[in-house]
């Protein structure tokens, strides 16, 4: 069972919205994945934001108190109900074919007297992005099923140095139902993974630039940069760029570049020539590691 979104925060239930505002900023401070490095702390901050996102709205949170952590099923019948102009059957029972929700008892689920509903409940969508596109930020289009049939699309505003997990809300996205909340999905690529505020990527070296060392190109995705390998540097050492991770407020992530010995697939008779003398030449055994 998921944490309640008041524990989360460490305010009672009958905290008003200067209450929940203090206690997310503070927690929110604390494990921000800018100032706090520690395992779990990530996690914890999306907690936090989501329960923000809940309990700050006074319509969401009205549902959340009613129906707890399965509120969201608020929307689902909502949409359920938009989907096909409903057909009366009796006393308040209202049903629908429609959105996957069957035979809703809104007097059931709601409680006394099918009446308006206001505001509408938020929807919500995930997005997934590249790294790239978290680093840089961006504008990106997500598709969201209407809940008066077909699709809407919308556009979205990715903040620079988005975290994974991190939700975007658009307020009153249709002018009529609620808010938009959109989470989103940092994928890795080929190229970059991400931790928290760090990324990684591969460095592929030729053997001689590993033996002698070398001051060579890499991408990132800030742009290219040049990067020290030190001599005797072997296949997975991994070498820190400061501050050139995902930007942050205050102290921006690092990026750590991690060595790939890469050995050429064929040989000219030179080159061979030249491997076949340093193998005779050279007492090194791989195997022990001198």
């Amino acid at each position: 069972m998921a944490e309640d979104l008041y524990s989360v925060l460490g305010v009672s239930r009958s905290a008003d919205q200067k209450e929940i505002r203090r206690a997310y900023r503070e927690k929110a401070r604390k494990f921000h994945p800018d100032v706090n490095k520690t395992p779990g702390a990530e996690e914890t901050f999306k907690r936090i934001s989501e329960a923000h996102d809940v309990l700050s709205d006074p319509e969401t949170r009205s549902q959340y108190d009613r129906f707890g952590e399965n509120f969201r099923q608020y929307a689902a019948a909502d949409a359920a109900r938009s989907s096909e102009q409903p057909r009366r059957s009796g006393g308040t029972r209202y049903t629908w074919s429609g959105g996957g929700a069957q035979s809703v008892n809104w007097e059931d689920l709601f409680g006394g007297g099918f009446g308006g509903f206001g505001r509408g409940a938020d929807r919500t969508a995930e997005l997934e992005i590249t790294v790239e596109e978290a680093y840089r930020g961006g504008r990106r289009t997500v598709q969201v099923a209407s809940p008066y049939g077909g699709a809407q699309e919308y556009t979205i505003d990715i903040p620079a140095g988005a975290v994974d997990g991190q939700r975007l809300r658009i307020a009153g996205a249709d002018g009529q139902d609620g808010d938009l909340l959109v989470t989103l999905r940092v994928k890795d690529s080929k190229r970059y993974r991400l931790s928290g505020a760090d990324i990684e990527t591969d460095l592929p070296i030729s053997p001689w630039e590993a033996a002698l060392g070398a001051d060579v190109s890499m991408p990132t995705p800030g742009g290219p940069v040049t990067v020290h390998v030190p001599p005797g540097s072997s296949t997975d050492r991994r070498l820190r760029l400061r501050g050139q991770g995902m930007p942050r407020r205050g102290q921006p992530g690092d990026l750590y570049a991690r060595v790939k010995v890469v050995v050429p697939r064929t040989l000219s008779k030179k080159e061979r020539k030249l491997f076949e003398q340093l193998r005779d030449e050279s007492s090194f055994d791989a195997r022990r590691g001198s």
